[in-house]
């Protein structure tokens, strides 16, 4: 059952191709083995799990926790998104950049997020249902993030139509993050 794991541009960032089959009967997909991801580096101590049911156009994120930080593995059950990070390490050289990768029930890709990272996604497809595998508990009073359509950052978003949650709308610039923000992650 093996796994195929590769890193991406942004340095600690990881795209996961999961043991998959499918035959007449459906699939079976394996989505995590402890000692592949820690051959890898990938911290194992899973903490929490959580699933999201979003609607065309919705756009969630830019997520990130404070003083307490999670890595967390996404993967998409039913569905696509195209899914966003943006490094937040201040010392690491793709400080402020970003990728985007595509998730979906298709492809079956889960995208590895480590510390130090604002996650977020826009929905593509009619529906989605987006699984988060978290490495750290989440803390309200942790929880922290920037907004999805801020101008530094220069997301390119597909969506003409987002809708995004009053809370996100209200989320820190890039600019805020940098002049207030000094986390060692």
């Amino acid at each position: 059952m093996d796994f195929n794991i590769q890193d991406l541009p942004l340095q600690g960032a990881k795209l996961i191709s999961p043991f998959y089959i499918q035959d007449e009967r459906g699939y079976f997909q394996k989505n995590y083995e402890k000692d592949i991801f820690e051959q890898w580096d990938l911290c194992t101590d899973i903490y929490e799990s959580f699933e999201s049911s979003s609607k065309c156009g919705v756009i969630r994120g830019l997520h990130f926790q404070t003083l307490k930080p999670q890595s967390k593995i996404v993967r998409v059950i039913r569905g696509t998104v195209r899914d966003v990070i943006v490094d937040l390490r201040k010392d690491s050289e793709t400080f402020g950049k970003y990728i985007d990768v595509i998730l979906s029930d298709k492809n079956h890709l889960s995208l590895w997020v480590p510390k130090g990272f604002a996650h977020g996604f826009e929905v593509l497809s009619e529906e989605a249902i987006t699984s988060y595998i978290c490495i750290g508990k989440y803390l309200k009073s942790y929880d922290s993030g920037i907004r999805w359509n801020d101008k530094e950052l220069n997301i390119k978003w597909e969506t003409k139509y987002p809708i995004v949650s009053d809370r996100d709308s209200r989320l820190m610039s890039f600019r805020e993050y940098k002049e207030n923000y000094n986390e060692s992650w």
